[in-house]
């Protein structure tokens, strides 16, 4: 799931920025794309809004400091003209606030970059970082700064013993343009759902939540996000994912009683834990079949339960994802990313 680096983002090809200084040094790219070679560089920067641009530097020795870097990308880059940006790592992840240099250069230079549509910040594969230890500062001050954002995605939420100023915050307030939001996360906390659930985003259609688990501080239960389960939050919600549950059955229970349901086209709870026992919830309650799409794809439903539930809502006319059936072990079951 988070093995490889975005290949694309907002609709575009990624390709990742060098700076002067890093094609001068070679740097070692541990977990890296190659370097571009100097020609395939200049022409993208050629052609600034035909690309996704990934920024980031070396999680564990960066060759260059991230505001510098980032700084340079702005004197090359014809920045006005940068529809979707998507950003890795922005220094070591043993500094006291790893994700603060891009959260600091974004706002620094957000009024350069006004033609931004799309923004993701936690590009890190497990291989850089696992997905519990990607500590991401509070990000609030980024939305603030581009009000004109349409999408916005992080990976990360921090962890408060190894860092305690590197906790994620999405206090968001209002946003009027956002349409689509997704948090990533192997244990979503309760604060950052309650942030997110008592934001005004009267323009969202698609929000997207990774639960995780307890033990990476996923303590988020429905109701911390009453708000969205009621309908009343976002008024133009297209599509929910409730993915990567600890607890997809409880989930499931909350969404049977949920007005929301009947107001979205598109459910995801994929990469998580449903049993039969929440899948015959799902196969109880007529509003479920009113979906166009439900994906429960990565799932612990039996095999006999797996064919019912696919049969039953391709026939009632959803577009129904069931694959990826996994094998309990005893008494565990876990979701698709935790740590």
């Amino acid at each position: 799931m988070i093995g490889d680096h975005l290949s694309e983002f907002g609709g575009l090809p990624v390709f990742e920025y060098t700076s002067p200084a890093g094609m001068a040094a070679e740097p070692d790219r541990y977990g890296r794309r190659p370097a571009p070679d100097a020609l395939a560089r200049l022409a993208a920067l050629r052609t600034v809004r035909d690309y996704a641009w990934w920024l980031g530097v070396d999680s564990y020795e960066p060759e260059e400091e991230f505001r510098e870097y980032f700084a340079s990308f702005v004197e090359e880059a014809d920045t006005a003209l940068v529809r979707a940006m998507v950003i890795g790592a922005s220094g070591s992840s043993e500094s006291p606030e790893p994700g603060a240099p891009a959260r600091d250069a974004l706002v620094e230079h957000a009024a350069a970059f006004t033609g931004l549509e799309s923004l993701f910040i936690g590009d890190l594969t497990a291989e850089e970082q696992e997905i519990s230890w990607i500590h991401q500062p509070d990000l609030a001050p980024v939305l603030a700064a581009l009000p004109w954002l349409t999408e916005f995605a992080v990976r990360g939420t921090g962890d408060p013993y190894m860092h305690e100023k590197s906790q994620l915050g999405l206090d968001i307030g209002r946003h009027d343009a956002l349409r689509s939001l997704t948090v990533e996360s192997g244990g979503l906390p309760a604060r950052v759902a309650r942030s997110i659930d008592s934001a005004e985003l009267p323009a969202l259609e698609n929000l997207e939540l990774w639960l995780g688990v307890d033990d990476y501080r996923g303590d988020t239960t429905p109701a911390d996000l009453a708000r969205t389960l009621s309908g009343e939050a976002f008024p133009q919600l297209n599509h929910l994912g409730l993915r990567n549950a600890e607890d997809t059955d409880l989930w499931v229970r909350a969404l049977a009683e949920a007005p929301v349901v009947g107001r979205v086209r598109s459910l995801d709870l994929s990469m998580g834990t449903l049993t039969d026992e929440g899948a015959q919830v799902l196969l109880d309650t007529p509003v479920f079949r009113e979906l166009g799409k439900l994906d429960l794809e990565h799932h612990y439903m039996s095999e006999e339960m797996e064919a019912r539930v696919g049969a039953a809502f391709a026939e009632a006319g959803v577009e129904i994802s069931v694959g990826d059936r996994q094998e309990q072990d005893g008494d565990w079951r876990f979701p698709a990313v935790t740590e």
